[in-house]
């Protein structure tokens, strides 16, 4: 990867996963250019907002961007976080590599208030570990 890698994070909603991987490559690649889309973005969810701030990581300026934003640039790695972007992700032509890393959607409604809350930070810290790691290999 580059000395200042050009990585774009690829889910559906552009709204939990991809928005705390975005963070976290951010926080371990300070010099790199990190950007989240969404095949079809929904908006960050406040509870990533706030699973990120816990960790000391503010993401709260960050916006939920369709993909078709970021197609005409290149990218060393383009990640999809999520089997759905997989399948929808169209070709991005600028990406020297495309790989594919499912996280659990925390999302979930369904969930009691405290369940939803174990769920997010869970994802949030599977993702951070990804993240780590892959910062390491850069």
């Amino acid at each position: 990867m580059a000395a200042s890698p050009r990585i774009l994070v690829v889910c559906t909603g552009n709204r939990c996963r991809s928005q705390m991987a975005q963070g976290w490559l951010a926080h371990y690649l300070p010099d790199g250019v990190i950007r989240s889309a969404g095949t079809a973005p929904k908006g960050v969810h406040p509870k990533s907002i706030l699973a990120m701030a816990e960790v000391g990581i503010d993401i709260s300026g960050h916006s939920s961007d369709h993909i078709s934003q970021y197609l005409g640039e290149d990218w060393d790695l383009v990640v999809t976080v999520c089997d759905s972007a997989k399948e929808t992700c169209p070709v991005v032509p600028g990406a020297r590599r495309v790989v594919h890393h499912s996280f659990e959607d925390p999302d979930d409604e369904t969930l009691s208030e405290e369940d939803q809350w174990a769920l997010f930070r869970r994802v949030r810290d599977e993702v951070g570990e990804w993240a780590r790691l892959l910062a390491d290999t850069h």
